[in-house]
């Protein structure tokens, strides 16, 4: 019987111990290791499968972290983080407290840059080797590892333009397997496509063109071939590029077959590969499903209704309208500035746009949101899923900044509903037509009502913009929330001994503020608390602040929310008594008072 190999493994130099003989065991071996723990702890799974001989080879080629490794995005970078050191605290993964789903520089010096969004390795590592190049090290190496779906992305373009001409010491890795979270899209991927099946001549090669050295495609699970390719690579100088083709959830069956599903499948059965099916019957539907399928819904009624999304017709559920409209309802790409540019192209000739990009991710496109829709005053309606503390996946990810960048764009309009009834009615307002862009912000997870398809769908309010509503009328204090985590606060008055000290206004429009209300709490209540699911600098929070010094009102405001850092990744839950906005914390706070 073989020895078991991973078990001897903690560092990177314990691989290149080892006869390349035995280094498909040991990919065997780390393959088998992560689908045990994720499968009862949950995390991304397909990606990390589909490079296990890659990230073998890369590690046994290179002196790491002497040499530098750049991983793109980092759903890929489970066996990387094995193989250098964190192996026993694997199962801590994207756990409070535990490692970082993603590579993090603060967590090993073998994480040479933090990535959580895509599209950036090839620009890192780039700068990484003229830097090494001007402090006089020429032999240093610098590998960056880009996956199909992220080259697509104009970041990743910005970053070839460049490294194309300069002689640093680069090698450019495309994990090509077709697919990112969902199926790769564009004219891009069919022709890497194309280069896969021979069909594209050789002398159009357009990586060639710009001034790398190109070689492959290879299959990437041939960890003899890869390593081979590797060591000649390492040899050559200037910009190279590698192209390797890999299946996405290699190793596991019911992985390859759907790589959807097991991009982050949640616990599934480690021996037959199936997903532990939830009972979600008697569960509020997920806001992502609210947004989805009323917006097929009106699609139906409303031809003009364009939907487009940056690689999350899943996620966004985008997905049902891309269905039955495929010639209304577009798949960009990893491409959050073309995204919203083409928008607003759209909206100029007359159509009404949905631009469903996830709260993190919609700040890759800043510029576009203030110079093309908001400076032109075009009625896109921005959709940002995932606002808020979004859980395990952390600090790359959360969607809590959202209310302080746009707030400052004038002409922007944004609105937070608390339930998922609101959110379908603002979507149904939005189509009738709004005079300014409009944000709507919604997070991850779950709604309230557990019928709202059968008892609502189909049945709309239009809503006045601007209107904030008293949920609750109490003495001295007042708070004031937005968004869903005013569900928070009903519940927290719900348990609380002084709870009617308090009363409890809902605002679902940050901007404009219902100033007619606002004057009305000033002058009834002596003391505010605000309270947002967004930083505490900017946001909601400081809207209200800004009011009471324009009106010259003097009542103590406490602004609660995120605090001013980088949240670290837990559950929501976890998170959220972290920050003190759960129910329970705020319950403590109320009766402090």
């Amino acid at each position: 019987m073989n020895r078991n190999l991973l078990s001897h493994i903690n560092t990177p130099q314990d691989v290149r111990q080892l006869p390349e003989s035995e280094l498909p065991q040991l990919a065997q071996e780390l393959r088998d290791f992560i689908i045990d723990i994720v499968s009862v702890k949950e995390g991304h799974l397909g990606a990390s499968l589909g490079v296990i001989e890659l990230t073998i080879a890369l590690h046994y080629v290179f002196d790491t972290p002497n040499d530098l490794l750049v991983w793109d995005v980092g759903h890929q970078a489970y066996g990387h983080k094995i193989l250098t050191g964190r192996k026993d605290q694997f199962d801590t993964n994207r756990q409070l407290g535990g490692l970082s789903g993603f590579p993090k520089r603060s967590e090993s010096n073998f994480d040479t840059f933090g990535v959580g969004h895509s599209s950036t390795s090839i620009s890192a590592a780039l700068g990484m080797a003229l830097a090494s190049r001007l402090q006089g090290d020429f032999e240093k190496s610098h590998v960056a590892v880009i996956g199909d779906a992220s080259i697509a992305s104009g970041m990743a373009f910005e970053g070839l333009n460049h490294a194309g001409v300069t002689d640093a010491n680069l090698l450019v890795i495309l994990n090509d397997n077709a697919i990112g979270i969902d199926p790769s899209v564009g004219a891009l991927k069919n022709y890497l496509t194309a280069v896969k099946s021979g069909k594209n001549p050789k002398q159009n090669n357009m990586i060639k063109s710009l001034n790398f050295d190109y070689s492959g495609p290879i299959d990437g699970h041939d960890i003899v071939a890869v390593i081979k390719e590797l060591r000649r690579l390492k040899t050559k100088k200037g910009p190279r590029f590698l192209h390797l083709i890999t299946t996405k959830g290699k190793g596991l069956s019911q992985a390859e077959a759907d790589q959807v599903k097991y991009h982050a499948p949640g616990k599934f059965d480690k021996t037959t590969g199936e997903v532990v099916l939830k009972n979600e019957g008697h569960l509020p539907p997920k806001f992502q499903d609210v947004f989805g399928l009323t917006l097929l819904d009106l699609a139906h009624k409303n031809d003009k209704i364009i939907g487009i999304t940056p690689a999350m017709p899943s996620g966004s559920s985008l997905k049902f309208m891309m269905e039955a409209f495929p010639e209304r309802a577009f798949d960009v790409g990893i491409a959050e500035q073309h995204a919203v540019t083409l928008s607003a192209g759209m909206a100029t000739q007359g159509m009404v746009v949905f631009c469903n990009i996830y709260s993190t991710f919609m700040q890759r496109a800043y510029d576009q949101i203030v110079h093309d829709v908001a400076l032109q005053n075009l009625p896109v309606v921005f959709c940002l899923d995932r606002a808020g503390l979004v859980g395990e996946d952390g600090a790359t990810h959360h969607g809590v900044f959202d209310l302080a960048y746009l707030r400052c764009i004038p002409n922007m309009l944004i609105y937070a509903p608390r339930t998922e009834v609101e959110l379908q009615n603002i979507l149904y307002t939005a189509q009738l037509g709004v005079p300014h862009p409009l944000a709507i912000r919604y997070p991850r997870g779950r709604a309230i009502t557990v019928n709202w398809q059968q008892n609502h769908l189909g049945t709309y309010h239009e809503i006045e913009i601007g209107k904030g509503f008293q949920l609750r009328k109490g003495g001295k204090f007042a708070v004031i929330s937005t968004g869903t985590i005013g569900n928070n606060v009903m519940e927290a008055l719900e348990n609380t001994s002084n709870a009617t000290s308090f009363s409890h206004y809902h605002f679902p429009w940050v901007k404009p503020l219902d100033e007619v209300l606002l004057h009305n709490i000033f002058k009834e209540h002596t003391a505010i608390i605000t309270l947002e699911d967004g930083t505490v600098k900017g946001g909601f929070g400081s809207g209200i602040c800004e009011f009471a010094a324009q009106h010259d009102y003097k009542p103590s405001i406490r602004i609660l929310g995120i605090p001013d850092t980088f949240m670290e990744h837990g559950t929501v839950e976890e998170l959220q008594q972290i920050c003190k906005i759960d129910a329970k914390s705020l319950q403590i706070i109320f009766e402090s008072l």
